[in-house]
């Protein structure tokens, strides 16, 4: 836990979670002493029943029972996935495995009654697949619950042991749009003294948004800054953009992001 804001004290802290997922991270960073600044780098939108895509999905969720295997891959797609649920499913559909990548999207799973199994350690797909349920899936049927795009990592592995996998795909992931006003209030004026970054998709977005589509905004002033990532491998996507200074915390939950600026000291945070 943070201790009263000792390093974090007067620190402004940029937050790029997306906006209904913020609260809590803004809420642990005020109560550590920081100023956190929020600006989003990734917009989740469900499909829509306008959508083309939306009759698929309706059928999926439907038939939620006729799949042996149902991974989900993160909160987001937990909670519109329980929103489906409520729709069409009276009591919970019976005779699936439930998986989820995560322990914060297993929590959402269980706030519907959904009791998932997910890795003790990791945060991604590496770690799902080493679960020894997943090792053997010769005939079944698989459904990963997921945005539209991403890694095909799960699903690749898991029909290559026999799986039958299918895509439900739950919402879209965009990179917001900002003004060049808002992005220089907010990014560089003054620099923030650290970025919380959850994902390499959230990371690529905010490179486009610190530079503006009309590229105005150099990201060169903001390439030493403390930069806290959830994974080794957003950390290598960082270093291959120029970022210098990051750090990988124990995981993309709100409390391992905060801790992890604990570790800094003042000359890592202050620019």
């Amino acid at each position: 836990m943070l201790n009263n804001g000792q390093v974090l004290d007067g620190q402004r802290v940029l937050v790029t979670r997306p906006t209904h997922q913020s609260a809590n991270q803004i809420a642990l960073l005020k109560a550590a002493g920081a100023d956190p600044v929020h600006l989003p780098a990734l917009q989740i939108t469900p499909v829509a029943p306008a959508d083309a895509r939306y009759p698929h999905i309706k059928t999926q969720m439907m038939n939620l029972d006729l799949y042996d295997v149902v991974i989900c891959v993160s909160p987001n797609a937990a909670t519109i996935t329980l929103d489906w649920i409520d729709t069409y499913w009276p009591q919970l559909p019976v005779g699936i495995q439930w998986f989820a990548i995560g322990k914060r999207t297993a929590a959402v799973l269980e706030t519907g009654g959904i009791d998932a199994a997910v890795p003790a350690k990791g945060f991604d797909s590496e770690a799902m697949l080493v679960l020894p349920e997943l090792q053997s899936l010769e005939n079944k049927r698989v459904l990963i619950l997921r945005g539209q795009g991403g890694r095909a990592t799960l699903a690749e592995t898991l029909s290559a042991r026999g799986a039958q996998v299918e895509y439900a795909n739950l919402y879209d992931r965009t990179c917001p749009h900002y003004d060049a006003d808002h992005i220089k209030s907010t990014i560089y004026n003054p620099t923030p003294s650290a970025i919380l970054i959850t994902s390499g998709e959230a990371l690529s977005n905010f490179v486009k948004v610190a530079q503006n589509q009309q590229r105005e905004f150099s990201l060169n002033s903001l390439l030493a800054t403390y930069l806290v990532v959830p994974s080794e491998r957003v950390a290598e996507t960082a270093r291959e953009l120029g970022f210098t200074n990051i750090h990988v915390a124990q995981g993309p939950d709100d409390q391992a992001m905060v801790n992890a600026l604990q570790t800094a000291n003042n000359s890592d945070c202050t620019q």
